[in-house]
């Protein structure tokens, strides 16, 4: 039996689950002079804790669910830290049945936004508080610094924002913490972020892949090469990981670690969830649909062990890079590649936040997006103060893309960039994400596209009915069953 002892409501705010993030975020608010009451199921998880972190600030441990509750002050913050879908029901549940009106449950889990936003409505008319919030940076941003994106009421970020922000990374002095919207915003937001990242990864490793296999570049050189890019435009989180995992040996074989790595990687949802909602929306995330479709394929070991001993379309080979200039050209092209397909990849989830808040009437700052993730989160990159920017000095931009610095990056990483894209073609070396982002930009600056053969075409067999280009207000069928294939304007 714990000799825990219920305490009076005494503590700022309560962790449910302790998990490795949920600990870390315990102390982490700890740390900052937050008195932060703790709970776990399983008991001996709060008594490690206890005896191991006791001593970083003021904690009040409880071996039962309602003296976990009685030791909040008013209003009560609960912050649940456990395992998404029937779990983390459970908990709210349970939570919400010992609560009082006026009191914050907050849900830190990764969880789809359509069941906060069910949640929130549910809570709300029992009097209650909910918050869909998003903490990025894993594990160590957990404890010392992550980006946050919480959703819910004005009133409830009142309560909650000052500790948030107080645990959370900080760029220049500003906290990478905000409120974000109500109801599910903050969850929509943390997807779409994950989405992102999916596509960041993807484009990494695409990089990756043409240096090695089409530039003949050892893997040590290629982590030299990554190194080099910090002191460019390219400078990131991941670009600093990638190095260091490129430059680690297996111990046991003296290999590259990433040689001794199966290549099938893997994945949690939200790059899945990030595309379905994009098509719900009528949004296009090329990049990030191209990034979760390539770790399935990653994974798809029979069919690719199939098609592997069919020796499909065999004759596909390297270019031969004659000497350093060619080899120094090649980088730098894909390092122009790897630029503009990040920006295209960034644009198409800044698209889909935007016409989310849109349409569900949240009012997010996509600036502010960008301001909070730029410290503490996986995407965290210099860039990120440039789209901060873009979106500071014209909040309605129609796409990123159409920021000037922007634009004119991606007209001079364009030429590098077809090439790129077109030696991966000819080589076999896929690069998808980097293919679909450029073509994503080119359809966006293409005058004219072939939709209008294909409105022609679901007219034909289905009286889809079409919009003419002199007369955008109309609706047309043509006859087609017609010989002389009449025209009708049906409104």
């Amino acid at each position: 039996m714990s000799s825990f002892t219920p305490a009076p409501a005494t503590a700022d705010l309560g962790v449910f689950g302790l998990g490795v993030m949920g600990a870390n975020l315990a102390r982490n608010l700890a740390r900052h002079g937050h008195a932060v009451a703790i709970f776990n199921r399983t008991l001996a998880r709060t008594e490690r804790l206890m005896e191991r972190y006791g001593s970083e600030g003021e904690f009040v441990p409880a071996a039962d669910l309602k003296d976990f509750v009685a030791s909040l002050r008013t209003p009560r913050v609960a912050i649940i830290m456990v395992q998404a879908g029937a779990a983390t029901e459970a908990v709210i549940e349970e939570l919400a049945t010992l609560m009082e009106p006026g009191d914050i449950i907050v849900d830190a889990g990764n969880t789809l936004y359509t069941d906060t936003r069910r949640r929130e409505e549910s809570l709300r008319e029992r009097g209650l508080h909910f918050v869909g919030m998003g903490v990025s940076g894993g594990e160590e941003g957990a404890l010392n610094g992550p980006s946050i994106m919480p959703g819910g009421t004005a009133d409830s970020y009142k309560r909650l924002g000052p500790m948030l922000e107080s645990i959370s990374a900080h760029v220049d002095g500003a906290p990478c913490c905000t409120h974000v919207g109500p109801d599910g915003a903050g969850h929509f937001v943390k997807m779409v972020h994950n989405g992102i990242e999916y596509a960041d990864m993807q484009l990494i490793a695409e990089a990756y892949d043409l240096l090695r296999h089409v530039g003949g570049f050892s893997v040590p050189e290629i982590a030299e090469v990554f190194r080099s890019w910090k002191d460019s435009e390219l400078d990131s989180y991941l670009i600093d990981i990638t190095t260091e995992v490129l430059a680690h040996t297996d111990a046991t074989t003296g290999e590259p670690f990433v040689d001794v790595v199966v290549d099938a990687a893997g994945q949690k949802g939200t790059g899945v969830w990030t595309t379905q909602t994009a098509l719900e929306l009528g949004v296009a995330v090329p990049a990030i649909a191209e990034a979760t479709f390539a770790r399935a394929v990653s994974s798809a070991s029979a069919a690719r062990a199939a098609v592997q001993a069919a020796d499909i379309a065999p004759g596909t080979s390297a270019p031969t890079l004659a000497g350093p200039e060619e080899r120094r050209a090649f980088v730098d092209a894909v390092r122009q590649a790897l630029y503009g397909s990040k920006i295209a990849a960034y644009a198409q989830g800044f698209d889909e936040i935007a016409t989310a808040s849109n349409q569900f009437g949240w009012n997010i700052d996509l600036g502010a997006m960008a301001r909070i993730w730029r410290g503490g989160c996986i995407i965290r990159a210099r860039f990120l103060d440039d789209i901060t920017r873009a979106y500071g000095e014209n909040p309605d931009l129609a796409s990123l893309l159409t920021a000037p610095v922007f634009a004119s990056s991606l007209a001079a990483a364009l030429p590098a960039w077809r090439q790129v894209v077109a030696t991966s073609a000819t080589t076999g070396v896929p690069a998808p994400a980097f293919a679909s982002s450029l073509a994503y930009v080119d359809q966006l600056r293409s005058p004219r596209l072939p939709a209008a053969l294909i409105q022609g075409q679901r007219d034909f067999f289905g009286s889809h009915t079409y919009h003419r280009a002199d007369d955008l207000e109309g609706v047309y069928h043509t006859l087609w069953a017609t010989p002389e294939r009449p025209e009708e304007k049906w409104s």
